[in-house]
Formats: C-alpha cells, sequence, structure tokens
C-alpha cells in the first residue's frame, strides 16, 4: 500500500481508471483536461500514446501546484492502425466488425509526475487481445446499448457484454481497461522516492 503526505490527482474523467486506482487503495481526488486527442499518420503507437499522456500532463500540471499527477491515454491498434473512440453508433459498429475475429494491440502510455522533487515517469504497456468471430447481430447488440461509445475501439473488457468477446489475451488485463496497475503503482513509488 501506498502511504504519503502528498496529495495524488488522476487527470482523467475514466470511471474504469477511477476504479482501478480504488481498487488497489489508492487515496486520489480526479479531474478531467480537456484535449483534442489527434492521431498522426505514420506515428507509432508507442509514440502516440506517450505523446498523448505526456500532453494531457502538461494541462493537468496548471491545476495542480503540489502533489502528484497521473495521466494516460489508451488506444487499439489493429494492422497497424489506430482505432480510437467511435465517432457514433455506425462507427462502433465498423470498428467491431473490424476487431472481429482478429488480434490487436492495445496501448496505454501513461505519466506519474511529482510537482514536488519534480521526478517524472513516463512509460507505455502492450497487450495483445485476440476476438473470437462476432456475430451481426452481438455487434449491434452491443453497440446499441450505448457502452462502447467512449471507449477505445468501441469496446470494454470489463464489467459489461464486450467481455465475451475476447477469446485471448496476452499480457497486462489491466492495461485492456485502461491503466497498467503495476506498473503505474511502481511509477508513484519511483517518483516518491
Amino acid at each position: 500500500m501506498i502511504e504519503n503526505e502528498i496529495p495524488i490527482f488522476l487527470a482523467s474523467a475514466s470511471p474504469r481508471r477511477k476504479k482501478l486506482l480504488k481498487q488497489i487503495g489508492l487515496k486520489f481526488k480526479s479531474f478531467s483536461v480537456d484535449l483534442n486527442e489527434e492521431f498522426s499518420d505514420g506515428e507509432h503507437p508507442v509514440k502516440t500514446v506517450t505523446r498523448l499522456a505526456s500532453d494531457k500532463l502538461s494541462l493537468a500540471k496548471e491545476k495542480v501546484k503540489d502533489g502528484i499527477v497521473i495521466t494516460a491515454d489508451t488506444i487499439v491498434v489493429l494492422n497497424g492502425k489506430i482505432l480510437g473512440k467511435p465517432a457514433n453508433k455506425e462507427d462502433a459498429v465498423r470498428m467491431l466488425k473490424m476487431l472481429s475475429g482478429k488480434t490487436h494491440f492495445v496501448y496505454t502510455g501513461f505519466a506519474v509526475f511529482n510537482s514536488i522533487n519534480a521526478k517524472l515517469v513516463l512509460s507505455h504497456r502492450r497487450t495483445a487481445v485476440t476476438f473470437r468471430k462476432l456475430t451481426d447481430k452481438e455487434i449491434v447488440d452491443y453497440v446499441a446499448g450505448g457502452s462502447p461509445l467512449d471507449k477505445a475501439g468501441s469496446y470494454g473488457i470489463q464489467d459489461d457484454y464486450g467481455a465475451v468477446f475476447v477469446k485471448e489475451i496476452k499480457g497486462c488485463y489491466y492495461n485492456v481497461v485502461g491503466l497498467p496497475l503495476s506498473d503505474v503503482y511502481q511509477a508513484i513509488l519511483e517518483v516518491l522516492s
């Protein structure tokens, strides 16, 4: 357990990230940062997620003068193409049809910054996820429920129907949810030392 006197802030509106940090007993406050998440053609996924986490940190630092700030960004990559959050229900259906029966990669970039000692950890995690072949009805029913509309790649592996799409994962499960917990935990310890 992390016990410290320095306040911790999660700069994310994601309820999944909040739940993950609560799961490990971390006491923190959260707020969102408004960043237009742009993806550049040809940019490597690692560069994309670490750039976005870093950009979010720059915005978050304006709100936090003393404390530890955590930012993160998650993307789904299929055949070298980044799939962000869907624009609408039709886009979500399109993405899920693309992912059906294939293996894709989930990348999460994260930044952990201690404003008191200026220590920073900027890193990432990659996890391979294989979907089973999905029926059109499964996809349409899932999208109709609205759950995939705020998720990269149009699905959630945790606590909803999207979990039954996943045949296999190789790597960190929590990374697919949106925050590689073990890595972030170790990064917090590192910036505290």
